[in-house]
């Protein structure tokens, strides 16, 4: 029974309408373009957007550095193109993400890149203005 419990969460998976919709939940965010590509943008900012060519999603991290871990940690999961050799971005492949990895690496994005307004309104995402309020 116990395998049967877990199975679902064995065959993680984000769909193209899924990563939309994650994407779209949080405060700000609006769809767009980046260098004429359907992207996800938050006060005009690259957030993230989905690569056709190889159902990955982009996602800007914190540096080289952390895009070689992640990189290393699950290569199944992530990987990069010539393209973004020297640029801190991962590529993510949907039919490995989980959705909780997913909003969770789009919430840090959104901190990252939220105007202080946003930040500072209450209106972060709910997760974590729960863990906040007092």
């Amino acid at each position: 029974m116990k395998s049967a419990a877990k199975k679902p969460s064995a065959r993680p998976g984000v769909s193209a309408g899924e990563l939309k919709r994650i994407a779209l939940s949080f405060p700000g965010v609006e769809e767009g373009t980046s260098y004429g590509a359907p992207s996800f943008l938050l006060a005009k900012k690259f957030f993230t957007r989905l690569r056709g060519e190889d159902n990955s999603i982009v996602l800007i991290v914190g540096s080289i550095d952390e895009r070689d871990m992640l990189l290393e940690s699950d290569p199944a999961l992530f990987h990069i193109t010539a393209h973004y050799r020297n640029y801190p971005a991962v590529l993510l492949r949907l039919e490995r993400l989980d959705p909780a990895v997913l909003r969770a690496m789009l919430e840090r994005r959104w901190r990252a890149i939220a105007p202080k307004k946003l930040l500072n309104a209450g209106t972060a995402p709910a997760k974590a203005t729960t863990a906040k309020k007092r």
